[in-house]
């Protein structure tokens, strides 16, 4: 078994530095904000440090939507109930939206900008396919009389839409959250 190479500090830093000046580039500018040459001169780094690094634009959006996603990931396999195991799928699909929804609205220039990629990033559509099992499988087990596949996606399409960008941009995350929750209930409770 292959050994992983461990990062060199310099180029630990230069990452660091390219994903904090994404981020502020993103909250300042909005996802047209982030070029390689904007993004390479905040950071303090070459552009072609940048490409080396991450390969493209959608790529280093990639790596910052990795970071949450990562996150997510892991609550929703090994977290305490309910975003985790151990709670009724109904509840767990609560857990699950009520999450997505915080991670839109805390990353929602980043979201706009790694979904919006042309052309978008090969591995983000993993994320994608984790998720859509994950509520298909909660689906299933929660409303067995629901195409949950089909139901699952318009529930996504939710986090998607103008009015979710809408509300995050006009400070009303907390409406959508409500909004999202109400949504799901009505799914969950038949």
């Amino acid at each position: 078994m292959a050994q992983q190479r461990r990062e060199r500090a310099d180029a630990a830093r230069n990452r660091r530095a390219i994903l904090d000046a994404t981020r502020a580039l993103l909250a300042e500018g909005g996802a047209e904000a982030v070029t390689m040459d904007r993004v390479a001169a905040a950071a303090g780094v070459g552009k072609g440090t940048v490409f080396h690094r991450f390969g493209s634009r959608a790529g280093l959006l990639h790596a910052m939507v990795a970071e949450p996603a990562e996150t997510l990931r892991a609550a929703i396999t090994d977290g305490p109930p309910p975003l985790g195991p151990g709670a009724p799928a109904g509840e767990r699909l609560l857990a699950f939206f009520d999450a997505m929804a915080k991670v839109f609205a805390d990353n929602v220039e980043l979201m706009v900008a790694a979904y919006r990629s042309v052309p978008p990033h090969p591995r983000t559509s993993e994320f994608h396919a984790t998720w859509a099992e994950h509520v298909t499988k909660l689906l299933t087990e929660a409303r067995p009389d629901l195409d949950a596949e089909g139901v699952g996606h318009l529930l996504f399409g939710m986090l998607g839409s103008d009015y979710a960008l809408a509300a995050v941009r006009e400070d009303q995350s907390e409406r959508l959250r409500e909004s999202v929750r109400q949504v799901v209930l009505a799914v969950v409770s038949p």
